[in-house]
């Protein structure tokens, strides 16, 4: 099977591997929609709906979303219409076998397996790079580089014009932590995967347009 506008793909990687390029460049070309936890969380706290807040309140307090709040927010977005006919991108989600499984049920509910999981690789090193130039769109989520992606304007982004921040969680100790957090936490999700043949690993380290037709590759030649 080739990539298709009902393609179903989760993309796994550590903070500033590139699933956001790749996701814009599926969604321009093939029609996906890219499903990111970090926007589905934003939306739903500044739209103050019940999960909005409830999710809200475990975050202002510095503690970790619970999963059921999690998969709820997911599972609102992904069983809407417009996800069942052009197929999804998800990203940040699932982050543990538990939301894995559920998410699971979910499509096999929906009678929408999911397509294949790709996971991007990437040396610390780079990563910890990458990561200390970043920038992102308060707004709408878009993320930019100050030396290889810098928007049009300083300050503002290019797609919804709202102004540019530096999270605090892009600062070399906080970067070291995440990668820390991250490498301890996906190796039950590639197990998981393993398991069920859906898992290809490509290294990011090439040129987005190349990382991309190698994705759209590795979705022709596993099945």
């Amino acid at each position: 099977m080739t990539a298709s506008p009902r393609t179903r793909l989760i993309l796994m990687g550590a903070p500033g591997v590139g699933k956001g390029t790749q996701s814009n460049l599926l969604e321009s070309r093939l029609g996906l929609l890219p499903i990111s936890s970090g926007v589905i969380f934003r939306g739903e706290i500044e739209a103050q709906t019940d999960l909005g807040r409830l999710a809200q309140s475990y975050i202002q307090h510095g503690q970790l979303v619970p999963n059921g709040v999690t998969i709820e927010m997911m599972f609102k977005r992904l069983r809407s219409d417009e996800v069942r006919r052009h197929g999804f991108i998800l990203d940040g989600f699932p982050r543990t076998v538990r939301q894995a499984d559920a998410l699971d049920e979910l499509l096999l509910e929906m009678e929408t397996p999911l397509t294949k999981v790709i996971e991007l690789t990437l040396d610390d090193k780079v990563l910890m790079s990458r990561l200390s130039g970043r920038l992102g769109c308060t707004k709408c989520g878009e993320i930019y580089h100050s030396v290889t992606k810098p928007p049009k304007r300083e300050g503002l982004c290019d797609r919804c014009n709202s102004p540019l921040f530096v999270r605090s969680d892009d600062k070399p100790e906080a970067i070291r932590e995440r990668l820390n957090v991250f490498h301890k936490t996906i190796e039950p999700l590639r197990l998981f995967y393993q398991q069920r043949n859906l898992l290809v690993t490509l290294e990011a380290g090439e040129d987005p347009e190349e990382l991309y037709h190698r994705i759209i590759d590795s979705l022709a030649s596993h099945n």
